[in-house]
């Protein structure tokens, strides 16, 4: 299905310089689907985003597929979703800080990511510089 999508061309191509990383803001951007238990569920075709604060651990993974195998998240949400192996490598010294905040997207989607590309996506890229974040983890599942 992938071969045949259009393949979106830039005019420029955008880079930043990130400090190091024992100085850095890092934050989590994941397309689990993750959310917390009393936000909206992600449903099929979601486009949107749900923002995980720091703290928060009632989430919940929200992929449908009955292909998809949830064990893994269930008996450790690090797997899909590192925040307390983030908050160790703060702990250490190693990054900077965790940031406030985190955010999760439905990686599951049919075809058409305009949407994401040209909303969603940003919107999430503006909240991640208002809270100072340097680095994303970027966890794709």
């Amino acid at each position: 299905m992938g071969k045949n999508l259009p393949v979106p061309t830039f005019d420029g191509t955008a880079w930043a310089s990130a400090p190091r990383l024992r100085d850095a803001t890092v934050a989590i951007v994941t397309s689990a689907a993750i959310h917390r238990a009393h936000d909206d569920r992600f449903s099929a075709g979601d486009t949107g985003y749900r923002m995980i604060p720091s703290d928060a651990r009632d989430l919940v993974m929200g992929h449908w597929s009955p292909n998809f195998d949830h064990t893994g998240f269930q008996i450790d949400l690090n797997v899909v979703f590192p925040i307390d192996r983030l908050h160790e490598l703060a702990a250490d010294k190693v990054i900077g800080r965790v940031a406030p905040r985190h955010y999760s997207f439905a990686g599951n989607q049919p075809d058409d990511v305009s949407t994401i590309r040209l909303d969603s996506g940003p919107a999430v890229a503006a909240e991640l510089k208002r809270d100072g974040v340097d680095v994303v983890l970027l966890t794709p599942v």
